[in-house]
């Protein structure tokens, strides 16, 4: 027998993506309800959290670029509110963003990107080899210059994910520690989800069937937001998993000063990076593979990265190795989320933000409250609807 309960809203999804859009409709005064087997797991287990607007920045990416200054605004109101909400540290530090040039090919790009940042409007300082080693003394003595981006910061996304848990329960929002299996619509219209125990959308599993009603669903799932059944084919949200491998490392005790900020460089086209925790952890990544479902930590992954990481910094080779992991990034086909109502009434997307999941967090979470409450995205998101990938606005297009 299916057992029913009902919402205003519903979240499929515990991430940190699912969780902040959770959040901010219960504080909007609606009835929360949030589904996912274990909420605060998902891409930011892995990811290292870089607020990185500046040093982020790519070329075709300019409006973006909007939405990730707007978040990283932010960021400092945001965290002293959750801290405060939660009771919970988010190692939110403001320690700023070195990336640093190994070769003449790269010191070339990384003076591209400086000229881009300043076209830009952002805020950025070209340093000098030798200016590079006195901020950092760790770097290999063949740094040939660097950006200095103060405006760059980072924070713990697992801290992140647990405090945002305790402020949803806090905040009165439900959780349905279940999968979501299917998306629940009556002439043309959303009206909930139904829930069951013991795997993931499309997967066979024992357990018994729960529906959740509601007016509204955010799919909020990641990459497994187009997984869901139910969801008619014209508003799957098109996003892929774009495969991530990370390791960490820590820096014995007492921690010596071995690196005070994140450390970025492209090393023979790979991006690499090193993010120092206060707690003494070191971060490095992370490989981007188009390898589908596959979250294999494996043997060639860690070792191009300590590789990299090596060129960049030599003595991280003496550190211990303590965790290797590897997860799954949504990417969307322009690399941008996809916020706000679809073309199914009921039916809003918090997906697709790629490697700025954890940058967006603040603002994902405002935009998509005001969607529940009022139905419209602010001007600020309106670029990143999910209808500019619907069919009918593509065909008009042509």
């Amino acid at each position: 027998m299916r057992s029913r309960t009902s919402a205003d809203v519903l979240v499929i999804g515990g991430g940190i993506i699912g969780l902040v859009t959770a959040w901010r409709a219960a504080q909007r005064g609606l009835r929360t309800a949030l589904a996912d087997p274990e909420p605060g797991g998902g891409a930011a287990q892995v990811a290292a959290g870089m607020l990185a607007a500046v040093t982020e920045l790519h070329y075709g990416e300019e409006t973006l670029l909007g939405l990730n200054l707007a978040s990283a605004r932010r960021y400092p109101e945001f965290v002293a509110e959750l801290q405060e909400a939660s009771g919970q540290d988010t190692g939110y530090r403001s320690c700023g963003t070195l990336a640093v040039a190994l070769d003449t090919d790269d010191r070339a790009h990384l003076r591209e990107l400086h000229a881009l940042q300043r076209r830009s409007g952002l805020e950025s300082e070209w340093l000098t080899g030798r200016e590079c080693r006195r901020l950092e003394p760790m770097l290999a003595p063949g740094v040939r210059g660097g950006l200095r981006v103060d405006g760059d910061h980072q924070i713990d996304p697992r801290r992140l994910a647990k405090a945002l848990v305790v402020a949803c329960e806090r905040a009165g929002v439900t959780f349905h520690r279940s999968w979501a299996q299917r998306l629940s619509v009556v002439r043309d219209r959303v009206t909930g989800a139904v829930l069951r125990e013991g795997g993931p959308a499309g997967a066979e599993g024992s357990g018994a069937d729960h529906e959740v009603a509601a007016g509204r669903v955010v799919l909020a799932a990641g990459s497994l937001s187009g997984r869901l059944d139910g969801v008619p084919e014209e508003v799957v949200p098109p996003v892929r998993p774009v495969k991530g491998q990370v390791l960490r490392l820590t820096v014995p005790r007492p921690y010596a000063p071995f690196l005070s900020r994140t450390v970025r460089a492209v090393v023979r086209g790979s991006q690499v990076y090193l993010v120092p925790r206060e707690n003494g952890e070191l971060v490095v990544g992370a490989t981007t593979e188009e390898l589908g479902w596959d979250t294999t930590v494996t043997a060639g992954g860690v070792y191009e990265l300590l590789r990299d990481a090596h060129e960049l910094v030599p003595g991280i080779t003496e550190l211990p190795l303590t965790e290797t992991r590897a997860g799954l990034r949504p990417g969307s086909p322009d690399n941008a989320p996809l916020l706000g109502p679809t073309e199914l009434p009921g039916l809003l997307l918090a997906t697709g933000h790629y490697r700025n999941g954890v940058l967006l967090t603040p603002v994902t979470g405002d935009v998509m409250a005001q969607a529940l409450v009022t139905g419209e995205l602010p001007e600020e998101a309106r670029a990143f609807t999910p209808r500019r990938f619907s069919p009918v606005r593509q065909e008009l297009s042509v």
